[in-house]
């Protein structure tokens, strides 16, 4: 339960899901095929939208909830470590996530905020500005899309029917190859959003995932959300995908424990 947060009760739980929702379709859907980009020290894109969403996202939170801290995707490295060193609690926004897709009118991107108190995560949303989704948790309390409860179903599935959710790029070499060489599932996809990859994993549109390095802003809300949802995940050395760190984790998840445990067994095989 998150009993140190005001979350628990309804009214701002949905005022704050509302509100994302609202600065998502302002800030982002509203310069979406009217895209300005530049490039980041790193090398990754960043457009318009995802600052001026970053920016208004963090106005909000801090005049409502002034006492956690704040780290943004588009923040200051020394900013953002400062943020998680704060237990008292650390809001952790992607303000657009999918930039590639948006920047290319591809219709897969997202929005994703989480709390995390003492190094944990507490909540998380994740919307879908085109499909107007919105996928959300609170640990203890379940996983909802739309205000609906949301679980994954318990039908049992094989590894060789599975439908996985692969991100090749960042992968070994070694296991990217084996698994194009030899896929164990039926098919394959890949988003190009983190967030939402976890969210339709939890909403059971996808039976396996995999992630070769996501950053904390990428998968912190939508690894809530899939685990609220009864879906089991660690990453590729077998430990718990959430570290209080901006490093990069590796991710693999499964819609059963049974089937990750076969999934990890294939991947450990191959690496």
């Amino acid at each position: 339960m998150i009993e140190a947060t005001p979350f628990t009760g309804e009214p701002a739980w949905n005022r704050l899901k509302e509100v994302l929702r609202m600065l998502a379709r302002k800030e982002v859907m509203s310069r979406f095929h009217r895209v300005s980009v530049r490039h980041k020290d790193d090398g990754s894109l960043v457009t318009a939208a995802d600052q001026a969403m970053q920016q208004a996202v963090e106005l909000f939170l801090y005049e409502q909830w002034p006492e956690y801290a704040f780290l943004g995707e588009e923040s200051e490295c020394e900013i953002q470590n400062q943020a998680l060193a704060q237990q008292q609690g650390c809001w952790i926004l992607d303000p657009l996530d999918g930039t590639t897709n948006f920047i290319h009118g591809f219709e897969l991107f997202s929005c994703s905020l989480a709390l995390a108190i003492g190094g944990e995560v507490v909540l998380g949303i994740v919307y879908d500005p085109v499909r107007d989704e919105t996928f959300a948790a609170r640990r203890g309390l379940g996983a909802e899309l739309d205000g609906r409860s949301l679980r994954i179903s318990g039908t049992s599935i094989s590894l060789d029917a599975s439908l996985a959710l692969v991100d090749y790029k960042r992968l070994p070499k070694a296991l990217a190859v084996a698994l194009v060489e030899a896929p164990p599932f039926a098919s394959q996809r890949n988003l190009g959003t983190v967030a939402l990859d976890w969210c339709w994993m939890a909403a059971s549109r996808a039976d396996l995932y995999l992630h070769g390095g996501q950053k904390l802003w990428d998968y912190a809300a939508g690894q809530l959300i899939f685990s609220e949802a009864g879906g089991a995940s660690c990453n590729l050395d077998a430990e718990q995908v959430h570290s209080n760190s901006v490093e990069s984790r590796s991710a693999v998840a499964a819609g059963t424990s049974t089937l990750l445990e076969l999934w990890m067994a294939h991947l450990y095989a191959n690496r």
